[in-house]
């Protein structure tokens, strides 16, 4: 795996592990400004977290829409917006609690920092478990090791 600094391009091709060929991150210079967040070289994959708000049923508009694709739909409030909810399928309402695959994945000091300096850099991070990229942020599938903060907020 490489890494290049922000806005190199980068070879995102999949290697057999699942891992990208190469990824970005924030130039030494930009780390060297200073970090917003501890740097964490560890994560460990929680799975998504549940509902915020209570679900409601799909309106008759809603399922004649997306047919059997959703099972509820999460009503966001106001304050909340632009985003006015979230649909749920029932295979996503079922994963709620079941926490991931509960690997600790370690990553690399550079990106680590990235995270450190720019909390949102990433829209998602490798699961050393499962093989694959998940999302980040409030409502990714990752926490810190050691904490319930989710990665990426």
């Amino acid at each position: 795996m490489t890494l290049k600094p922000y806005p190199e391009p980068i070879d995102e091709t999949l290697r057999a592990d699942g891992q990208q060929r190469e990824y970005r991150i924030l130039s030494a210079e930009e780390r060297a400004k200073g970090f917003v967040r501890p740097v964490r070289l560890s994560y460990v994959h929680v799975g998504i977290p549940g509902p915020e708000f209570p679900l409601r049923d799909l309106t008759a508009a809603e399922r004649e829409l997306y047919g059997d694709r959703y099972a509820k739909f999460e009503e966001y409030p106001e304050e909340k917006s632009p985003a006015t909810g979230r649909f749920w399928t029932a295979e996503g309402l079922a994963k709620i609690g079941k926490g991931g695959c509960r690997t600790k994945t370690t990553m690399a000091r550079e990106l680590a920092e990235t995270y450190a300096r720019e909390p949102r850099f990433y829209s998602g991070t490798f699961c050393c478990g499962c093989g694959v990229h998940l999302p980040v942020g409030e409502r990714g599938e990752f926490v810190w090791d050691g904490t319930n903060e989710r990665v990426g907020t």
